[in-house]
């Protein structure tokens, strides 16, 4: 389960990046963004990509979640099938934890995961308002295999470029298939 990511991109270069009017009020605090912290989204608002910061986890039962993977959970479904709840989530990198303890520390290790002829991609999220304050969280799907060797059980949903117009307005039949992993061979791991 992803919990840690980072954004290095500027707020200006990532509304570029994503053909999105900035509608920032400040830059991220830090590089890296983790459960309950600001991240970047870009979501479509009559008929245009904005982008801008919201809290990391959909709060849930008393407690936020960050990644999604029961997309059959009532709770969920009603943002699945709004696209005007789904967002994508600008990343540079994503961190999994090893599941087996290092045997010199005792400890899990992190590892980096990226794209590297992408240096800035995005996750398929989705986003409510609660309150005042908007949350997101991203979905997660089978690992590929470059995941699977260091976390078995699940990966952020990582869109193609192509894909992320359907992702933020077509119905969920038509965005559903967009969640699957993505190739090994593209990604890089440090």
């Amino acid at each position: 389960m992803c919990n840690l990511y980072r954004m290095t991109q500027a707020r200006a270069e990532i509304a570029n990046l994503f053909n999105a009017r900035n509608h920032w009020a400040a830059e991220m605090p830090k590089p890296y963004v983790a459960p309950g912290g600001s991240g970047p989204v870009v979501i479509e608002r009559e008929g245009e990509r904005v982008t801008g910061l919201m809290t990391w986890g959909v709060p849930h039962n008393a407690k936020p979640v960050t990644n999604v993977r029961n997309l059959a959970s009532p709770f969920w479904r009603s943002m699945l099938a709004a696209p005007h709840h789904r967002c994508l989530v600008p990343v540079t990198e994503f961190q999994e934890w090893s599941a087996e303890l290092d045997p010199i520390t005792g400890k899990k290790r992190p590892y980096w995961f990226s794209i590297p002829s992408r240096p800035v991609f995005a996750f398929a999220g989705i986003w409510r308002k609660i309150g005042d304050t908007p949350h997101f969280a991203f979905l997660t799907t089978e690992p590929n295999a470059l995941v699977a060797s260091v976390h078995p059980k699940a990966m952020p949903v990582i869109l193609d470029e192509i894909d992320y117009e359907t992702w933020l307005t077509e119905d969920w039949k038509n965005a559903t298939g967009l969640i699957a992993s993505y190739p090994s061979q593209l990604m890089a791991i440090a």
